[in-house]
């Protein structure tokens, strides 16, 4: 039978794994994007002339999109965590 014929089937399961590896991958492109946002952020003239924006309200912005990346990370990495079948789901499954 030809490929072209066959209907195209992926698991729920390993589809959505894949999507969030699709996420992880993706995290760094995000991340590098949220920090250039200060770099955007409009001032007006009579505000540049005396203090422009505070470096501490910069540095809130940028730490805030660090603590999310790595918290992001972290929920996608425990969620594609994959087990090998060989392996059993708890401790308790080894003991007899």
């Amino acid at each position: 039978m030809p490929m072209a014929d066959r209907p195209v089937f992926l698991e729920r399961r390993s589809y959505r794994l894949r999507r969030m590896m699709d996420a992880v991958r993706f995290l760094p492109f995000l991340g590098l994007a949220l920090w250039m946002v200060p770099l955007l952020w409009p001032l007006p003239a009579a505000e540049v002339a005396k203090n422009g924006i505070p470096m501490s309200t910069a540095l809130r912005y940028l730490f805030c999109v660090w603590l999310m990346l790595v918290i992001s990370g972290w929920l996608l990495w425990r969620k594609t965590r994959v087990q090998h079948p060989s392996e059993p789901a708890n401790a308790q499954d080894t003991v007899e």
